[in-house]
């Protein structure tokens, strides 16, 4: 079993790195896509949703909405020549329909503040949540949202950020997994979220947010070397605090979606791979990660970076 698992990882790390390095932007979120829609498909099993009418509403929303969010600065420069013949007929001033493709952004705050909200109740009242008389429609709202949250802000983060930081995203996440298996079963004696994950350990917890910290450190020192002068201590402090909030969230992404299997009684979200169970298996970490990794970037490029350029 731990044979078939490291050599799935293995193929899997390798695919994931190949793609993030070399696939032009466009093929990657269609990739990131794919892979996020047998994750949904996977979400539908868990909620019970068995109609088909319904399995795909819920797919075919979630295809357009990609398509939409990935098409929404083409769709703004189609709309320039209607809305300035209406400026120039009813005679009034419109600012350039093009300046509102950044947007977008503003969708990252509704889904970071979404998984602040499930940390804060999965560590507060696991025993409620796992109880909680829920309808389909509602899990499978929750479950559209959280999925369409990971792939818009994956494909942006590969597409304005580059592959670099969209690659580092990844080992942090993949580091962190490991540290937190070794550290929990060296140290691990308290039940972080019994209930819940019976396997994960607060010491397991602490050891994957270790690691956040050495990665942070890591990057620090490769982007001193690439620009050639040292990263400045606040930048490396936002970058070194937000590795370790977005871990933080990731292990409560992970619970989030364990959470959703023990209230159905299985053990894996599918199995389509050898020795790892499903897609979300394998990706509840970033699900969660990746939409506050994402805030977090733009903050520091924004706002700390940029100015200085």
């Amino acid at each position: 079993m731990l044979k078939q698992r490291i050599i799935t990882a293995a193929i899997l790390a390798t695919v994931v790195i190949s793609a993030v390095l070399m696939l032009p932007s466009d093929y990657f979120s269609l990739l990131i896509a794919i892979i996020v829609l047998i994750g949904a498909w996977e979400w539908l099993n868990l909620i019970d949703l068995t109609s088909s009418t319904k399995r795909g509403l819920f797919i075919g929303t979630l295809i357009f909405a990609m398509l939409f969010l990935h098409l929404w600065t083409y769709i703004l420069e189609a709309l320039v020549p209607t809305m300035d013949y209406l400026a120039e007929k009813y005679k009034f001033q419109m600012e350039d329909i093009r300046k509102q493709s950044g947007i977008l952004e503003w969708l990252v705050i509704p889904a970071v503040l979404f998984w602040i909200l499930a940390m804060l109740l999965i560590r507060r009242a696991p025993v409620e949540l796992l109880s909680l008389p829920l309808r389909p429609r509602y899990q499978a709202l929750i479950g559209w949202g959280v999925l369409l949250a990971a792939w818009m802000f994956l494909s942006r983060l590969r597409a304005f950020y580059g592959s670099e930081l969209t690659l580092y995203l990844l080992v942090l996440i993949w580091t962190a997994d490991i540290a937190a298996y070794f550290s929990g079963k060296k140290w691990g004696k308290t039940k972080l979220a019994p209930d819940i994950s019976p396997g994960k350990t607060v010491e397991g917890m602490y050891g994957a947010l270790v690691s956040a910290a050495v990665c942070a450190i890591i990057l620090c020192i490769i982007l001193s070397i690439a620009y050639g002068k040292p990263v400045t201590f606040m930048v490396a402090g936002d970058l070194t605090l937000l590795s370790v909030i977005t871990v933080l969230v990731s292990i409560y992404g992970d619970l989030f979606f364990s959470l959703a299997k023990r209230r159905v009684g299985v053990k894996d979200s599918g199995n389509i791979l050898p020795g790892h169970g499903g897609v979300l298996d394998r990706i509840d970490s970033l699900i969660a990660a990746t939409p506050v990794f994402y805030a977090g970037i733009y903050w520091i490029y924004m706002i700390l970076l940029a100015p200085a350029e």
